[in-house]
């Protein structure tokens, strides 16, 4: 096996990396500024609009574990390139869609492309020097919410001032610049595994996501009640435990329920379906505040692209906190590190119950949540590859990742529920209420704390005295 930092230059590959994790996140909230016109654009209803947001992110949970145990079979760089081969399929198919069907089908590929973000977290730990390792981790986890944040201004400028379809044109360009970056600047990585694709298990974890995913993000279109629902939660609970009994006896397993059970492994993955529930509550409310009238008496009138452009300063908080935190880890553990950007989070949320009248306010809201997003995820992977074989860091990584879906998908449901039943009448029509509004932010408090106290019984750091390497590229045993 090739040496951690042996060829390429290690600055050039973290700029690679963290490009290919902006401009990955950037295509899934392209569609932002456009949700309220799809219908009309596609020739469509509202609610089968919805699934051009559905179709990336059951795509994305269903291909990432796979993708994950693919890098660690046939090498983690030549995952990655297959990776952005359907985001810029994807970005072409979209921009040239007319009808519902091709653009719901372009934005699966998309997701399908979202696998390369912990493909790339993962190939840090075999093409960088152990002392650079730590800060790139946490650039590169942190990509995710830069490119959400920043993509959302930018997306919205375009949409108002220029073609909606540049938008996806624009998208095709980055995802292809990207791939031949990657080519031309990331070294090989070996195969870190032996055997083969567990072709059963990802068919039973795909079944069982679409199962689970879907009822939770369409429970409100259908009805909690509706048998539909019901039937695919129902379906879930029977496919995912199937599963899961599969994969603890073949002999080549895509997620190793073993290695998943250790402590430090399960608790980050618990943390991670808390954090990401907790991430996800505030850029769904903060939006909202922004854009509904000045007439409702909480509202703040603004127009998407001014919106965007309050909510772009959070994206450059992470990009500016991630190095912090990687100091943080290295010289405390990354535990400590995700118990500080829980209670950071925490904090942002609970000074929303006195910002809220302002677009300055909600300025510093989301910045304090951006803080607390950019530890906590920049310290996730750290604490799986310090607990994982090598031989299975992009399967863990991609795992971990899924977690995080999980919750940003359950934090939806949990506060579209919330927003649909506290609600006023405003001209005809409902509206979500201040108060619902400030509920769905405790909400988000709540889950915040709630992953602080899952982090303090995350096992601590086992070696007792200070070390020169960042406690990403320990790894425990």
């Amino acid at each position: 096996m090739a040496e951690p930092g042996s060829g390429g230059r290690p600055h050039g590959i973290v700029t690679v990396m963290a490009v290919a994790g902006i401009v990955a996140s950037l295509t899934q909230t392209l569609v932002v500024p456009l949700i309220g016109e799809l219908p009309v654009l596609l020739g469509t209803s509202a609610s089968n609009a919805s699934w051009v947001v559905t179709a990336t992110l059951l795509a994305g949970a269903v291909t990432t574990p796979v993708m994950g145990r693919l890098g660690d079979l046939y090498g983690k760089r030549r995952m990655m390139l297959v990776c952005t081969v359907p985001l810029v399929l994807g970005c072409v198919v979209c921009a040239l869609a007319g009808s519902l069907a091709p653009m719901v089908i372009g934005r699966g590929l998309q997701g399908m492309g979202m696998g390369v973000i912990p493909l790339g977290i993962s190939a840090l730990r075999d093409v960088l020097p152990p002392d650079r390792l730590g800060p790139a981790i946490a650039l590169m986890s942190s990509s995710m919410g830069i490119g959400g944040a920043l993509g959302l201004p930018v997306a919205a400028g375009v949409a108002e001032y220029a073609s909606w379809r540049a938008l996806f044109w624009a998208a095709a360009v980055l995802s292809l610049a990207v791939g031949v970056l990657i080519r031309l600047l990331v070294p090989p990585t070996p195969a870190a595994a032996r055997g083969r694709i567990d072709l059963v298990g990802a068919l039973g974890l795909g079944a069982g996501l679409v199962c689970l995913l879907l009822g939770v993000s369409k429970g409100a279109d259908w009805g909690w009640t509706s048998g539909t629902t019901l039937g695919l939660l129902a379906a879930a609970a029977v496919v995912l435990p199937l599963w899961g009994w599969w994969e603890l006896r073949v002999r080549d397993p895509l997620v190793d329920l073993r290695v998943t059970a250790r402590p430090q492994v399960l608790l980050t993955n618990v943390a991670s379906i808390v954090v990401g529930f907790s991430m996800f509550a505030q850029s769904l409310i903060v939006i909202q505040i922004l854009q509904l009238p000045e007439a409702t008496g909480y509202g703040l009138g603004q127009s998407m692209l001014a919106a965007g452009l309050w909510m772009a300063p959070s994206g450059l908080m992470m990009m500016v906190i991630s190095p912090v935190g990687a100091r943080l880890s290295a010289a405390r553990g990354p535990k400590v590190t995700l118990m500080v950007g829980s209670l950071v989070m925490a904090l942002g949320y609970g000074s929303s119950m006195f910002l809220l009248g302002s677009p300055f306010g909600l300025l510093i809201v989301t910045c304090l949540c951006a803080v607390g997003i950019g530890f906590a995820y920049g310290s996730m992977p750290a604490l799986i590859m310090g607990a994982v074989p090598r031989s299975e860091t992009g399967a863990a990584n991609s795992f971990n990742t899924l977690m995080r879906s999980i919750g940003t998908t359950v934090s939806a449901a949990v506060v579209g529920v919330v927003l649909s039943q506290l609600t006023i009448d405003f001209g005809g029509r409902a509206l979500p209420s201040e108060a619902g509004f400030r509920t769905g932010m405790l909400i988000g408090c709540g889950a915040a704390l709630a992953a602080a106290a899952i982090t303090l019984a995350l096992p601590g750091r086992r070696d007792p005295e200070p070390v020169a390497v960042p406690a990403a590229a320990v790894e425990q045993h």
